[in-house]
């Protein structure tokens, strides 16, 4: 298996004149291909660990599966690396009745960095993906004072960052504040892979009553994975996009961001946040 944490020499240099070795520890950073059969399907940057739940979340945003019973089998397939050790870098996705196989000869030709989950589709209209369950107006009701609580309880969660300081965060809570599922990648968009990815393998979608908290800004392939998970709040410490308000608008989801100890900002559908 890749690591998580690569340790590497590094040299830190001061204004004063200081300079000193130390070894230092780095998030892992590894290309993972998706296939099905001998085709390939898309390959992504990612921190290695959880690698099936960030397939399963990935199928789940991309429209192929939306439960646990169209996902027959993952299996990671044979690769090796330059000194003959095992990658684990290759996985093979065996579908179940009722999925939606992709379209292979339209897969993405390029690799996804660990900075973007769209890269190498056509066009917007091709992410602009219908939403795989209805967004009910009365799911996920949550207090302002347990919202404004979640990214403090995540970052607490957050093992691989503390020893690294290089990775996001997507955590799935309950909406009394409850810290379901955790999942830390280089990826932000990888670590909500992980974390839907890890609800549908124990069979939790669609996740009516969940809220989605994420460690950094709100773009709109968040929201779109969100929406194709029937999360109905997403909410995020950093900035919103516009095209990610326009979307959460649409698709019916309460989209939050710059949340803070003391403040929130509510994009759309602000009726699923109570006041104090």
């Amino acid at each position: 298996m890749g690591r998580k944490i690569v340790r590497r020499r590094v040299i830190r240099a001061t204004r004063d004149g200081g300079w000193r070795a130390r070894e230092e520890k780095l998030a892992g950073e590894e290309p993972l291909e998706i296939r099905f059969g001998h085709a390939s399907y898309t390959t992504s940057m990612r921190t290695p660990g959880d690698d099936f739940d960030m397939v399963a979340g990935f199928l789940v945003g991309e429209g192929v599966i939306r439960n646990s019973e169209q996902l027959l089998s993952l299996r990671y397939c044979a690769g090796t690396d330059e000194e003959g050790n095992q990658t684990f870098n290759v996985i093979e996705v065996q579908l179940g009745p009722g999925a939606t196989p992709p379209d292979l000869a339209a897969s993405r030709n390029v690799v996804t960095s660990s900075a973007c989950g769209i890269c190498g589709t056509n066009s917007i209209d091709e992410v602009r993906k219908k939403a795989g369950y209805e967004m009910a107006e009365r799911t996920g009701i949550i207090d302002v004072e347990t919202l404004l609580d979640l990214p403090d309880t995540l970052r607490e969660s957050q093992k691989l960052f503390s020893s690294t300081g290089g990775v996001h965060a997507a955590g799935l809570f309950s909406t009394s504040g409850e810290l379901l599922i955790l999942r830390e990648d280089v990826g932000r968009h990888n670590a909500v892979d992980k974390v839907i990815g890890a609800a549908l393998r124990q069979g939790m979608l669609p996740l009516n009553d969940a809220v989605l908290q994420v460690s950094g800004r709100a773009s709109f392939e968040l929201v779109q994975k969100a929406a194709m998970a029937g999360i109905p709040l997403l909410t995020a410490v950093s900035a919103p996009s516009s095209l990610a308000v326009d979307l959460a608008q649409e698709t019916g989801l309460t989209l939050a961001a710059f949340s803070r100890s003391s403040s929130v900002n509510l994009y759309t559908h602000a009726h699923r946040v109570l006041e104090a």
